[in-house]
Formats: structure tokens, sequence, C-alpha cells
């Protein structure tokens, strides 16, 4: 199986001394600060594992339209996330149902998935922190921490995930928000360009053909299906050549 290139390790943020806090602001504004959904993904898991002391392994795993885990630190988590998937039951498919902690100290004595635990133990996992990244209300993913030794997660460990995951989520919603407005963006640019350049081919037709815009539409999109190509490309290429283009039947329009 290809797992693509895991995420390198580990993302340098400064410790300021061992001042948490100062260190939590610090990974606030680098996720914050990350331009692209895709580098978010790739700072959380990054620093997840530079964070949590006892976390060899990291991954986030996003709820739609199938869960899926986009990002990870080692291959070996998406072959756990896998295993969750088709057990239909885990760690991390909990923390995205709504749990915004889950924990598990070894997964060989492990009863809550019966299913799940044995193969991941037999994968190379023992210890599991998964947590609901949020915005709101909103489930915006799960974050998961993996280690090869049991009870690897102690107190402060989980606390610190708990912290690091409360940035996490906004962050990441943050990001896709502004991915999706920025799409959104463009589907308008690009919907008002093709308006326009299939006004244009309009004009050209109706003064060479000496036709009506209605005739000129719908010879633009007789010639769109008969080409077998979209109705913008129809239409610049009108413009580009000033030549009418060929429909299914070959006649002007009436």
């Amino acid at each position: 199986m290809d797992h693509g290139n895991p995420v390198a390790m580990p993302v340098a943020i400064e410790d300021a001394e061992g001042d948490l806090a100062t260190r939590f602001a610090a990974i606030a504004r680098s996720l914050l600060s990350a331009p692209t959904v895709a580098e978010v993904l790739r700072r959380v898991v990054a620093l997840a594992v530079d964070t949590i002391d006892g976390c060899d392994f990291a991954g986030i795993m996003l709820p739609e339209p199938v869960p899926r885990t986009p990002l990870r630190t080692a291959a070996l988590v998406t072959d756990i996330d896998q295993l969750q998937r088709d057990a239909g039951e885990g760690p991390c498919l909990d923390a995205l149902g709504g749990l915004n902690s889950v924990y598990a100290h070894d997964l060989a004595d492990e009863p809550r998935w019966p299913r799940f635990g044995p193969r991941a133990v037999a994968g190379g996992v023992r210890s599991v922190l998964a947590y609901r990244l949020s915005a709101g209300a909103e489930t915006v993913g799960a974050l998961n921490l993996y280690a090869a030794l049991p009870a690897a997660f102690g107190a402060t460990d989980r606390a610190k995930g708990l912290i690091f995951a409360a940035h996490a989520g906004p962050a990441l919603a943050v990001t896709q928000t502004r991915a999706a407005d920025h799409d959104q963006a463009e589907h308008l640019r690009q919907a008002l360009a093709s308006r326009e350049v299939i006004g244009q081919a309009q004009g050209i037709l109706i003064e060479r053909e000496r036709i009506t815009a209605d005739q000129a539409f719908d010879l633009l999109r007789r010639a769109s299906q008969h080409l077998n190509v979209k109705l913008r490309e129809v239409a610049q290429d009108v413009v580009d050549t000033g030549v009418a283009p060929p429909s299914d039947t070959g006649q002007r329009p009436r």
C-alpha cells in the first residue's frame, strides 16, 4: 500500500525556558498563521508529536465525506486508522462521534473495542489518545496520538493534549472557512468571466449571422453539445476567431 510521504519531524517551537503557557501561545500563532488547510494539518500533527512527550506518531482524521486520514507523521498511522474504519470502532471514531477525549492506556487489555484493539496491538500500537477537534458545536476532525508502549501517556501528557486540541480545532476551522470563501470567490469570478465571454460571442454572431441574441445563444449551446466541449470554450473560440461554431446540423438557427 502506498502511504505517501509522512510529515517531516519536528516543527521547531521555542520552549521559552519551559514556560508552558508561552509555548502554547507560540503553537497557537503557528497554527493560525498557516496559509492553507494542508499546512495547518501538517503543523498540527508535527507539533503534536513534538509537544506530547509520550506520543510516537500522530494523525488527523477528518469526518467528511467518509472518515479519512489526510495527514500523519508515519505510515503506521494510516494503517491503524484504517483498522478502525474497517472494524467500525475505535478511539478516533469515538472522538469524531463527539467525545472530547478518549484514552486507551493499553489496547492489549481494552474491552471497548474488541475488534480494533487486538489488530492495533499486532500493528505495533499499545496506547492511544484521541481528541475531538471542534469549533463551537461543530466537529472538524479528530487528533489521534499513538504510542508503541502501554501506558505511554501520563496525566501531564493528557492535559497537554487537551490544551493542544483546544488550539488546533479552531485553527483548522478558521483555515477551512478561509479556503471555502476563497473557492467561492474563485467560482464567482470564473462564472462572471464565462458570462462575459459568452456575451461577447453572442454579439459577434448577432452581427455576422444577422440573428437574434436567443438564436446566437442557441447556436453556441448546440455547438457545445455537438463538440462535447464547455459552452465557455465554444464562446472563447468565437471571440478569438470571429467564426461561427459548427452545430449538430450545420445550419443557421431559425
